[in-house]
């Protein structure tokens, strides 16, 4: 079932395995490019990526980590859905053992509503996303395109932002024309 009215949701993009020819910035641009072309959706805005150390299993390459906004009258199901499409398209292979290892591409929906103000507890689909306030490679790209957020149930996204200042991030660079540089 489609909404009406559009409303607001985040989309948290990573990869750190490349997809054929593909590196994981690439993959990671070209998702948002395809995240665009969604039923019911418009890309409003795309962060800068960021390289990040991988988590909980050291052994494998860095990620590279953006968020999305997405304006959308889809549900947050049907949503959920089309972004899982999204990352099997991209050789994406769910491992029900490995939370937290490598993948070609991961997106995770992790705020959602009319001010992204929903909460969602399905066996399927937890809104806001249940470890997104623990996660700078999350935090501070969303900070980049919404400094003002408030994260139901955890608080004002500058104060959560301060509390992980101590993982590491960095900044890809941007070409000429803004976009991330793919090295």
């Amino acid at each position: 079932m489609a909404h009406s009215d559009m409303v607001l949701a985040y989309i948290g993009l990573g990869g750190n395995l490349d997809s054929g020819a593909t590196q994981p910035a690439q993959t990671l641009l070209q998702a948002a490019s395809e995240l665009n072309q969604l039923p019911h959706s418009r890309l409003i805005q795309l962060s800068p990526l960021y390289r990040s150390v991988p988590i909980g299993h050291d052994d494998q390459p860095d990620f590279i980590n953006a968020v999305a906004a997405l304006q959308t009258r889809l549900s947050a199901i049907e949503l959920l859905g089309h972004l899982q499409a999204l990352e099997q398209q991209h050789g994406r292979q769910r491992s029900p053992t490995q939370r937290n290892g490598p993948r070609t591409l991961d997106l995770d929906l992790l705020l959602y509503g009319q001010d992204a103000e929903q909460c969602i507890d399905l066996p399927t689909l937890q809104v806001p996303h249940p470890r997104l306030h623990q996660r700078a490679f999350v935090l501070r790209p969303l900070a980049d395109i919404a400094p003002a957020l408030h994260i139901p149930g955890q608080g004002p996204l500058s104060a959560l932002l301060s509390q992980v200042s101590a993982q590491v991030l960095r900044q890809l660079p941007a070409d000429a024309d803004g976009n991330a540089a793919l090295k």
